[in-house]
């Protein structure tokens, strides 16, 4: 030890135990005096006030840091849990339209069961298998045919009105066409006034033509079948008139209608019994002609 360079007070102080007792005294002293009557409570204070500075200083890079690997864990969570919701979203959305889908399927269902309980002839329900391959007509094809004894010209109607007949039938699948087709016209009459008329597909809507200015037509009157052409039962729902247009310079008056059957949109069908055999048309009268007295036929020279 350099007892050259220590300082005159420790080379001639008291001895080591000496100091050693004095400190433990002083220690116990404070303690006893800071316990009993608080003498370094104040002491106390203003040292935590000088170096509450110091604290903040050291502490901050640790707080910093605890804060950001808290803000990227919370920013992880927060994307897999937005992760896991927006899967949950998507299944949930897929079995929603599911679930509409098939309640959809079993109202039509119903209604065409109620349909069919409502009368007494043996109409079947069959379901939609797929569009016609012209894109220029507009026909369905279903899942009935021969072996469900259907025959062409048989009525075809949903829970909501007439959507067309039945054209051709193969062994396993029929084919229908929808009553917007261009090819497609069908006997009906007014509802609320009962005028007859022929309502004519168009390809892709339905119209009723020649029907005179004076006819009492409105807008939003239904459209039923009249029964008159041994073909559909009369009082079928088949359209709704969506606009009247009467042009003084025009004979007929322009009727636009809406057809009520879900023509595009039907999964599940009904197909009805035609109306019963209709007397055959009579023959035309024979006009006799006339004479004209003293003129003979001219002969052939």
């Amino acid at each position: 030890m350099d007892f050259a360079n220590t300082p005159s007070f420790f080379r001639s102080g008291p001895k080591p135990g000496t100091r050693l007792l004095l400190c433990a005294l002083a220690s116990i002293a404070l303690l006893v005096g800071d316990s009993r009557y608080g003498l370094m409570e104040q002491a106390r204070d203003g040292m935590s006030l000088v170096l509450y500075p110091l604290q903040r200083a050291v502490n901050l890079p640790l707080g910093m840091v605890r804060h950001v690997s808290d803000y990227f864990t919370v920013q992880a969570d927060l994307k897999s849990e937005n992760d896991q919701l927006r899967t949950r979203q998507l299944e949930m959305s897929a079995r929603l339209a599911r679930l509409e889908t098939l309640e959809r399927e079993l109202n039509e269902l119903r209604s065409l069961n109620a349909i069919k309980a409502s009368r007494n002839d043996a109409a079947q329900l069959a379901e939609t298998l797929y569009t016609g391959r012209d894109p220029f007509s507009y026909k369905i094809i279903i899942d009935k045919g021969a072996d469900a004894h259907l025959q062409p010209g048989q009525p075809v109607v949903d829970g909501r009105g007439l959507l067309g007949q039945i054209t051709r039938v193969q062994p396993l699948t029929a084919e229908v066409s929808l009553i917007i087709d261009k090819n497609q016209m069908v006997p009906v009459m007014i509802a609320r006034t009962g005028e007859r008329a022929i309502l004519y597909g168009y390809g892709g809507g339905v119209e009723i033509r020649y029907l005179p200015l004076h006819a009492d037509v409105r807008e939003n009157d239904m459209v039923v079948t009249s029964g008159i052409d041994g073909l559909y039962q009369e009082g079928t729902p088949v359209a709704r008139v969506s606009k009247v247009e009467r042009n003084a310079g025009a004979a007929f008056s322009r009727i636009t209608t809406e057809p009520l059957a879900g023509v595009q949109q039907t999964r599940f069908v009904l197909v009805l019994q035609q109306k019963g055999q209709t007397p055959p048309r009579p023959a035309e009268p024979v006009v006799p002609v006339k004479k004209t007295k003293g003129k003979k036929p001219a002969d052939s020279e």
